[in-house]
């Protein structure tokens, strides 16, 4: 159940994304409950990813913003990035230990926008298919992260 603080947060940000989205390869697609989101990024103009839809998925945890969101890319499009895996998981480290109440689900798309803009080469990470194996539907929260490598 989630608490009064991130009701209030979540309804704020909500009417913020219904309103006045960040920019136009960023909108809200539905929100089947106030703690489940699905928001579609279209890749920025004049990179590798132009034009290219996704959807991503937030799940808000009952104490959120105090702790990050589960975001994943859904559907039947995933992106082919380095610190993208083919499950949808995304390597981020805002996502995780780098969390901090004052980010908001429209700071994470466009930080997700900005990791795809600054790709050079699409390719998979490095042992997709084994962490996607090992993971199976398991939460991306639950992975020990490794934020060694931004030159991508």
């Amino acid at each position: 159940m989630l608490t009064a603080l991130s009701t209030k947060r979540l309804m704020r940000e909500l009417n913020q994304l219904i309103k006045n989205p960040p920019s136009s390869h960023v909108r809200l697609l539905s929100h089947e409950t106030l703690d489940k989101w699905k928001i579609q990024i279209i890749g920025a103009d004049e990179t590798l990813y132009a034009d290219e839809k996704y959807i991503l998925q937030f799940k808000f945890p009952n104490d959120y913003p105090l702790e990050s969101p589960e975001v994943v890319f859904v559907g039947d499009c995933v992106p082919v990035h380095p610190h993208i895996y083919s499950n949808g998981h995304i390597c981020l480290s805002i996502l995780y230990q780098q969390w901090s109440p004052a980010l908001t689900a429209e700071a994470v798309c466009i930080s997700i926008l900005s990791m795809l803009s600054s790709c050079t080469q699409k390719k998979p990470p490095k042992r997709d298919a084994i962490y996607v194996k090992r993971t199976k539907t398991a939460s991306p929260k639950k992975t020990s992260w490794r934020f060694d490598d931004d030159n991508v």
